[in-house]
């Protein structure tokens, strides 16, 4: 049998044959309290035993129907990331017998702060645009996780770099509801669209993505 580490790497390159774009771990309890909990007031991360498994998918801007938000259903992107985690699931049960669960998208449902999952599993670095820049793929990757069973070594290198070091502030200029004006990023204002967004009536909503394709990084 091989070890919990093994496993989860080859979990990960299963992931991305199953249609996952970028993938990484992170061990649950370093998900506890993070940055963006503890800037919320919550825990974060409910376990402190387990990896999560984090799954990203890119968002092509030409493939905006990926984005488009229905009531109760989510985004396509995001369906299509729960079922890469689902089989995901279904192959390290039936091959390695390990036990997983897929993690609701949503914090009020168990979700979990998935920027901060990626960001502490390496696979990207925090922009200013309070997106997850990507090597390879910029801010337009979305991210789902799956919880799994396994021991991951407590210390992962995380991404040191400064994506936007230097950068002009594309995005900064982009946003329409000026949520930079303070200097940092509110997520007040930027909600404020988005439940404007839903409150309209229409069946499928298309959400801001102003900032995100503005960055030129890739």
């Amino acid at each position: 049998m091989p070890s919990d580490s093994e496993i989860i790497r080859i979990a990960l390159e299963r992931a991305r044959e199953l249609g996952a774009d970028v993938g990484g771990a992170v061990p649950a309890a370093r998900l506890m309290n993070c940055p963006s909990a503890v800037a919320d007031g919550h825990q974060g991360s409910m376990t402190d035993r387990g990896t999560y498994i984090v799954l990203g998918l890119y968002h092509d801007p030409e493939h905006p129907e990926l984005d488009l938000w229905e009531e109760g259903r989510g985004t396509p992107g995001d369906r299509i990331l729960a079922g890469i985690g689902r089989r995901l699931g279904v192959w390290l049960q039936e091959r390695y017998g390990i036990r997983s669960r897929i993690i609701p998208y949503q914090l009020r449902d168990g979700g979990i702060y998935l920027k901060d999952a990626a960001c502490m599993a390496g696979i990207g670095s925090m922009g200013k645009n309070n997106l997850v820049l990507v090597p390879g793929y910029g801010p337009r990757v979305r991210f789902r996780a799956v919880w799994v069973d396994l021991t991951f070594p407590s210390k992962i290198p995380s991404r040191q770099d400064s994506p936007c070091a230097g950068c002009a502030g594309y995005c900064i200029r982009a946003c329409p509801m000026d949520a930079f004006a303070t200097g940092r990023y509110s997520r007040d204002r930027c909600m404020a669209r988005m439940d404007a967004d839903k409150a309209s009536g229409r069946a499928r909503i298309d959400h801001c993505r102003a900032c995100e394709l503005a960055c030129p990084e890739e």
